[in-house]
């Protein structure tokens, strides 16, 4: 039987970091240039034999440059990343690859596409096993909005997948949304909707009303040093490098959540 753990972990890896597998194809140039010609459906997944369908994933479709994420099952893609086993999928995504974590691989036949989306894995992996924040402007942007998708993202499937403190709160709360922003850069944002239990995870900013707490930072550089825990919190609250936008008791309670998140993703 699987653990808590494993569920929770595998939750996040499935419906949160491996969705950012779009936003890195498409915002590297380089990479996205790859792409330019794929027809393809892609899969991620691990053989269950808790879940009636054998197996749980999440599969992309990708058309000339464009992708779609979906995270479910899908028959018959074109390619395809087995794992033995729940665990085996979160020991690799994890970084602790060892030969019993290595996938099968499916459509070999597309293996200039396969190619190409191992490439974007290993960027995604990079980037959110980072310990520094990169000097490059470009980099630094990118692994901020990747971190903010992950970490809005990983809250709404934790609370989703029954994790008990999360759901707590989430089941107490009223509608209220908690957003993250970089100061003059609408485009690196996300935001998490919460109502009676229920969690909504956003990209982008959230846009029908003033968030009631909003994670802001000065730079992307400042993010980054809250992000991969190298700057002191209060010391960048009091340098200006982090806003709290609301009460400062909810930016603890996010930040915990956040922490949580990161837990599952890096182990």
């Amino acid at each position: 039987m699987l653990s808590q753990e494993a569920i929770f972990t595998n939750k996040i890896f499935l419906n949160a970091a491996l969705p950012l597998v779009k936003t890195i194809a498409t915002d590297v140039p380089s990479l996205a240039k790859l792409f330019e010609k794929a027809h393809a459906v892609i899969q991620v997944s691990a053989l269950c034999d808790e879940v009636p369908e054998g197996k749980v994933g999440m599969h992309f479709v990708v058309n000339s440059g464009e992708w779609l994420v979906h995270t479910c099952l899908t028959k018959d893609p074109h390619i395809e990343l087995q794992f033995k086993s729940v665990e085996a999928l979160n020991s690799f995504f994890k970084g602790n690859i060892s030969l019993g974590a290595i996938p099968k691989i499916h459509g070999i036949k597309k293996a200039g596409t396969l190619v190409a989306f191992v490439r974007v894995l290993l960027k995604m992996s990079s980037l959110l096993t980072a310990k520094e924040a990169p000097e490059d402007e470009k980099e630094q942007q990118l692994m901020v909005k990747c971190f903010f998708y992950l970490l809005s993202s990983g809250i709404s499937q934790l609370n989703k997948a029954g994790h008990e403190e999360i759901h707590d709160w989430a089941s107490k709360s009223p509608d209220r949304v908690y957003a993250w922003a970089v100061n003059d850069h609408p485009e690196v944002s996300a935001y998490i909707r919460v109502k009676a239990g229920k969690t909504r995870a956003g990209r982008g900013e959230y846009k029908r009303a003033m968030p009631f707490f909003t994670l802001r930072f000065d730079s992307f550089k400042s993010a980054l040093g809250i992000l991969l825990g190298t700057d002191d919190m209060l010391e960048s609250v009091r340098a200006g490098k982090l806003i709290m936008d609301g009460a400062p008791e909810f930016g603890g309670q996010l930040g915990t959540y956040m922490l949580t998140v990161a837990a599952y993703a890096q182990g």
